[in-house]
């Protein structure tokens, strides 16, 4: 993923108290949607659209079991969430931040 739609679809996962506690669930390993259902308090609508943002961004990844959906958190949609941070918030420039022929004349 490296326009920033896609960026923005990674980053949506990270957007919702209840992804959030889905995720912090998830730090605890691999765990069913039955658990999920039964810690969060939830209905099973809300919870399936959860994780399908959580899958569809690539931080989550599930497997089936019989009826049952089992999710954990996935090491490399993760990596690549943060290699992504770094690069968005790391400073391209050496000297000032301000160009030439801005007004404020720090350039």
């Amino acid at each position: 993923m490296n326009d920033y739609a896609a960026q923005a679809k990674r980053f949506k996962a990270f957007c919702d108290e209840n992804r959030l506690k889905i995720i912090g669930i998830l730090q605890d390993g691999e765990k069913c949607a039955c658990e999920l259902l039964e810690l969060l308090s939830m209905g099973q609508s809300t919870l399936s659209y959860h994780m399908k943002i959580l899958c569809e961004s690539g931080i989550v990844v599930n497997r089936q079991e019989g009826k049952w959906a089992h999710y954990r958190i996935s090491a490399g949609g993760s990596a690549e969430a943060v290699d992504y941070l770094k690069t968005l918030t790391t400073t391209k420039e050496t000297e000032s931040a301000c160009s030439a022929g801005c007004a404020c004349g720090d350039a």
